[in-house]
């Protein structure tokens, strides 16, 4: 498998916890967005240079599995994977990780379509402008 990589530190906000002081499930996803956007800003494939290309990339699926709570003033690490793919997607993989006692809170996966932005066609192979960006970008093995 191939893949991108980047891991950002953030800290549970007042607004993302429920009455109990836990982070609210729906939240997760907000963290993924933060992931995704760190990981497309530092490898030069962010979602404005998708958007000037011509395309969207809506989420078609996601999956969400929840390990342990997070609460209120922890600080947490978002991992985001970007996973190399044959098919015209956008494949993400996440671990969100509680830096105060190490234990992972979530594990999670995406996946995005290319859109025409115009039309709101679905590509059904990679835009030429990615192709390219593919071929250029610094995959890992693992």
């Amino acid at each position: 498998m191939e893949y991108l990589e980047v891991s950002i530190s953030v800290r549970a906000r007042f607004s993302e916890v429920d009455a109990m002081g836990v982070v609210w499930h729906g939240n997760y996803l907000k963290y993924f967005e933060d992931g995704r956007e760190k990981l497309g800003e530092s490898i030069g494939m962010s979602y404005m240079d998708i958007a000037n290309n011509g395309y969207f990339v809506p989420i078609v699926h996601a999956d969400i599995n929840y390990k342990s709570p997070l609460t209120f003033g922890e600080n947490l690490e978002i991992r985001c994977r970007l996973i190399k793919s044959r098919s015209a997607k956008l494949i993400h993989e996440y671990e969100v990780i509680n830096l105060e006692n190490g234990q992972v809170s979530c594990i999670g996966k995406t996946e995005q379509v290319f859109l025409h932005a115009k039309s709101r066609e679905l590509e059904l192979s990679y835009p030429e402008f990615y192709t390219e960006w593919m071929n250029q970008a610094d995959w890992k093995e693992g």
